[in-house]
């Protein structure tokens, strides 16, 4: 594919990104959700707002319109299913923009004045769908996440954790493949996009890193006045 081709991609996974599921379904149960809660237009706000089951409905739906577009892209371009050795830099680093165009439209999205939620959900879908460029990444990111939850049971440090992960594990696998030579051109675009990611996703959750620093950040599993958001 061609620069203007990722360029178009890019664009079509932003306008994917940037609808407001979350909003929509607070919205048919006549509510708003950015008044609710955190204010926050993600999924957990969503699950505090409606009930657990609307909330994985949205985490679901978030996650669905960040793979959507990686998932098109990478069919139309020939890059789904290929090694991350077999990808040209150009194709991989294409194809990784087109994920984050589409977190990026989560996080600003223009149907809300350029907000939006954390990115959590739709970061998840658009990498777990760049199979196997991004999937195992991804894959352990998820393991930590779980990790987190079950341990210190705070939702948005797992959140900031699962997101390290991901360039860590990237940069790690990529250290340890052998025949580095056929891998290095798609290890560097990888942990690039990893690293812009997770800082997006930290710098979203900076004001729950400093209700933890405190000690007023509420953790999962337990009622509180106040929640978290991831």
């Amino acid at each position: 594919m061609t620069p203007t081709g990722w360029f178009l991609w890019c664009l079509i996974a932003f306008s994917f990104g940037s609808i407001p599921f979350g909003v929509v379904l607070a919205k048919l149960k006549k509510i708003d959700l950015r008044t609710v809660g955190s204010g926050n237009t993600g999924a957990t706000n969503v699950g505090r707002a409606l009930g657990r089951r609307w909330g994985l409905l949205c985490f679901v739906l978030d996650a669905a319109k960040g793979a959507t577009p990686v998932i098109l892209a990478g069919v139309l371009a020939g890059t789904l299913g290929e090694p991350a050795g077999a990808l040209a830099p150009a194709a991989a680093s294409g194809w990784l923009a087109v994920g984050v165009a589409a977190i990026l439209g989560h996080v600003f999205s223009p149907f809300l004045n350029f907000k939006g939620g954390k990115g959590v959900a739709t970061a998840c879908g658009a990498l777990l769908a760049m199979w196997p460029l991004m999937t195992i990444p991804v894959l352990v990111a998820a393991g930590v996440f779980i990790l987190m939850i079950f341990t210190v049971k705070y939702m948005s440090l797992a959140s900031m954790a699962a997101a390290i992960a991901i360039p860590s594990t990237t940069l790690i696998l990529g250290l340890m493949s052998e025949g580095a030579q056929g891998q290095s051109g798609s290890v560097l675009p990888q942990t690039i996009t990893g690293l812009v990611i997770a800082f997006m996703v930290v710098w979203r959750h900076r004001t729950n890193l400093a209700r933890i620093l405190d000690g007023s950040e509420p953790k999962v599993f337990r009622s509180a006045g106040t929640q978290q958001d991831a």
